[in-house]
């Protein structure tokens, strides 16, 4: 995967996070979204997604020597910011 493309994207995404947890502030980040049907269903959608690519990262990690234990809480702490650093520090398998 290009690189330029995934920083793209963390740059895009860390600007429109930014500019939301400045708006309603991180608790409400979550709160606003879990007090609807539609914004629970996103939000379990966001969690089976992460479950599979932290999944994913997990076997990665193995083959290419990497130690997966600091993605794996960067993921669950920060969301979609663990797995797009994992991806632009990847280096192929040896």
């Amino acid at each position: 995967m290009q690189r330029g493309i995934l920083w793209g994207a963390l740059a895009l995404f860390g600007v429109l996070s930014a500019w939301v947890v400045a708006r309603v502030g991180l608790l409400a980040l979550f709160l606003n979204n879990l007090n609807h049907p539609a914004g629970q269903q996103v939000f379990a959608d966001l969690v089976i997604a992460l479950c599979l690519v932290m999944a994913w990262m997990w076997t990665d990690a193995r083959k290419t020597g990497r130690n997966v234990w600091p993605w794996l809480v960067a993921t669950l702490l920060l969301g979609s910011f663990g797995p797009l650093v994992y991806l632009i520090t990847r280096k192929e398998a040896p």
